[in-house]
């Protein structure tokens, strides 16, 4: 008796492999009928026995290539048609197209061992990839993904490249990078001029540049990396004063886990995060070593470290490199450089030579950044390797756009029960990281197939990404306060939707009362969220001047608990900025400059210059990051602080006085800034853990979501979970989008659906 199915497969299923492995499983199940790439993903149909039809459909999901990622299957029974044999028909196009594409990922072994093997027609071929890895998001213009919708498009392959790009059993097949040395992708070195240098192997010539103190701008899947021999300190200072990063660490470039090792503490679990198919710049502590410069992660206990994922990073680090730096090719807070051309005009007088390649990149993608924290994965920055993962939703509802932050700046589109969060985008502070947020949400909406009836916006007028929104036409405009949007993130990663309580702890947000949040307890579910505490509002005195000098919050909350007292104290940040004192203090008494703020991220700022530790900061988050770095003991000791409710008792004040007191008590009895920033760090915990009961006993609830970029810190994370743990509440951490703001447009666009029901 047979039988025929039709089954549409979603997920990511295209580009990964997945027609070659259906046509072998069906001849391995003696089943006739097709299988195609459509708009929605992969459809088949299958003719033959009811016993051979279940043993395919078990191994479907069972054995399914390494990429994909199968979301659902929907088998429906049609009538039988006779078919003999099974093939691989042409792409179909649908009119509601959901494709889910693959990220770019790392060269597969298979590749890796035919790029080192001098018999293999591709020895030493630095694009060398099949259906198992390589390029995907980054080259793809449009969907069904196929050749002539990538930028591969320019390259007519060779009789033997198209054998095995025909070839259902090959592994090449319907790779759509695929390429050799006779038809191709090509590397060219250029110098600083972008005249090509005659090289017979630019790779070796590249090795001898980089060995010899020069800066390489090397092309990559997402963009082009500033590259110099890391343990160089000439050179690393070189980069950094060309670059105009003074102090925010380089990430690495090591050849295997081995050296890797060799630099840093790797737990089991950190080295399997390491090894997989993402390789992502991976937060790593150090180990005692005089082989790496300082210059490379200045004052910090940590090294950003990856494995090599494109053929040419194998090739380069193939040789005598302890480690290579691999920075982002940009100024410091402009986008990353991707075109050859732009690179060129970009980067000159930074890089000494340019590396480059005749494939273009479409969509540029920073390196993903990711760390442990709290025992579970932390995605500091979502990029290659992760976009355009889906991120499941509950529920269905309206397509959306969220317009992100205006630090660290995503963008997310929703469709059916999934969230699309872009890659990371940036600071949305200048001109050129805008038009490419705009390249982005064009691109996304292309090739989902997406056209937002509603666009959800953070609340604070001046963002560039609000701007933009409040610039659309014929759409649904929501704004989206910005913690309530941190904390909704969180309970929708972990397909949760409340009611729970929020802790949204970070620099700057807009308030609904106007004022800049940043330490915000909430009761919310994806509706409605309540405000309960918060910390004392202190001055910011300069406004986005006390954003980047710390010793500006640290006299704000001298003055806080002082008042006029501030002059007569005998402390380093007083004495060191005692002539700008009486305009500070004005400043703040008459309201001049200064507006009001709970941030947490400031408190951290003003206890690093208290504590002497940082007074100016040269990139984002520095002083806090300096201030965990600092603490040299472990304990339990921890300052005292208040909480005072409110008239009606439904929102109450965290005052620090206390705290600050304490604080310049340690100082004038010379204890160091370890015993300093860990007292600080306890008290900041024991704050969460003492809201959250008095929550708990208000409103019944013992779900917590984490969330705000002041949680990156791992010992403030680390312990405030432990704590909460230990007094019987359910924990919530970032572990699939960002704690920063590279992950609240997923909570914006979740709250807007939720707006639209």
């Amino acid at each position: 008796m047979l039988k025929r199915l039709n089954l549409q497969i979603e997920g990511i299923v295209q580009g990964v492999g997945f027609r070659p492995f259906v046509f072998s499983l069906a001849k391995k199940h003696n089943l006739s009928g097709w299988v195609l790439n459509n708009s929605k993903g992969v459809e088949i149909e299958i003719e033959g026995t009811e016993h051979d039809g279940k043993g395919f459909l078990a191994a479907l999901r069972e054995k399914a290539p390494s990429l994909s990622r199968i979301q659902s299957v929907h088998v429906q029974e049609i009538p039988v048609t006779g078919d003999t044999s099974f093939v691989i028909l042409e792409s179909r196009e649908l009119p509601d197209r959901l494709p889910l594409i693959s990220p770019d990922t790392d060269v597969c072994k298979d590749c890796l061992r035919e790029l080192f093997d001098p018999a293999d027609r591709r020895y030493r071929y630095p694009f060398i990839n099949c259906t198992n890895c390589g390029p995907r998001f980054t080259i793809i213009k449009d969907i069904p993904y196929d050749r002539d919708r990538t930028t591969m498009q320019p390259f007519t392959m060779c009789p033997e490249c198209e054998h095995e790009y025909n070839n259902p059993l090959d592994r090449r097949f319907h790779a759509q990078p695929v390429g050799c040395w006779q038809c191709g992708p090509r590397l060219m070195l250029l110098d600083g001029n972008g005249n090509e240098i005659p090289a017979g192997d630019p790779i070796q010539k590249t090795i001898e540049l980089l060995l010899d103190g020069s800066i390489v701008a090397i092309k990559g899947l997402g963009g082009f990396h500033l590259a110099v021999d890391a343990t160089a300190t000439t050179s690393v200072l070189r980069l950094r004063e060309q670059k105009h990063r003074e102090e925010k660490p380089f990430a690495i470039m090591v050849r295997d886990i081995e050296k890797a090792r060799h630099l840093c503490c790797i737990s089991a679990e950190e080295e399997e995060i390491l090894l997989s198919r993402l390789k992502p710049i991976l937060l790593l502590r150090k180990k005692p070593n005089d082989l790496i410069a300082e210059s490379v992660a200045p004052r910090n206990q940590f090294f950003g470290i990856m494995l090599p994922y494109t053929p040419v990073h194998h090739l380069i680090l193939d040789s005598s490199f302890e480690a290579l730096v691999m920075t982002s090719a940009n100024i410091t807070e402009e986008p990353l450089t991707k075109g050859n051309d732009e690179a060129l005009e970009r980067l000159h007088g930074i890089a000494d030579y340019f590396l480059v390649h005749n494939r273009d990149i479409h969509i540029r993608a920073d390196d993903s950044i990711l760390r442990t924290m709290a025992g579970k994965l932390s995605i500091q920055r979502r990029s290659r390797g992760l976009v355009p993962l889906a991120i499941p939703l509950l529920e269905k509802g309206a397509e959306v756009l969220a317009c992100g932050g205006e630090l660290k700046n995503t963008i997310c589109l929703t469709k059916d029960t999934n969230a699309f969060l872009s890659q990371y985008i940036g600071s949305m502070d200048n001109a050129e990281t805008l038009r490419i947020f705009i390249e982005s949400v064009d691109h996304l909406q292309k090739i989902l197939q997406v056209k937002p009836e509603v666009i959800a916006h953070d609340l604070h007028p001046d963002y560039r990404a609000t701007r933009y929104a409040l610039e659309q036409h014929n759409v649904k405009l929501i704004g989206v306060q910005h913690h309530f949007a941190h904390v909704v993130s969180c309970l929708a990663e972990h397909s949760l939707a409340g009611p729970a309580i929020g802790v949204a702890f970070d620099g700057t947000g807009y308030g609904d009362d106007g004022l800049i949040w940043g330490s915000e307890f909430f009761t919310f579910d994806y509706a409605h969220y309540v405000r309960k505490a918060h910390f004392s509002y202190v001055p910011l005195p300069g406004g986005d001047a006390a954003a980047i000098e710390p010793y500006r919050m640290a006299i704000s909350y001298l003055y806080q608990t002082f008042k006029d007292g501030v002059l007569s104290l005998d402390l380093p940040v007083v004495n060191r900025y005692r002539d700008r004192l009486g305009t500070l203090l004005t400043m703040m008494d008459r309201k001049i400059n200064s507006p009001l703020t709970s941030s947490c991220g400031r408190l951290f700022d003003a206890v690093a210059a208290l504590a002497d530790l940082r007074y100016v900061m040269t990139f984002e988050g520095q002083a806090p990051m300096e201030l965990e770095m600092a603490m040299a003991v472990d304990h339990d000791d921890f300052y005292n602080y208040q909480i005072m409710p409110d008239e009606d008792g439904t929102c109450a004040t965290i005052s620090f006085d206390a705290m600050v007191r304490g604080i310049v008590k340690d100082i004038e009895n010379n204890m160091g800034p370890g015993i300093i920033s860990s007292r600080f760090h306890n008290t900041i915990v024991c704050v969460i853990a003492d809201m959250c009961e008095r929550i708990r006993k208000q409103a019944g609830l013992d779900l917590v979501a984490l969330s705000g970029g002041v949680f990156q810190n791992l010992y403030l994370l680390t312990r405030a979970v432990a704590t909460l743990q230990q007094k019987g509440f359910r924990v919530l951490t970032h572990e699939h989008v960002p704690t920063n703001d590279g992950g609240i447009a997923l909570g914006q666009a979740v709250v807007a659906r939720r707006a639209c029901r």
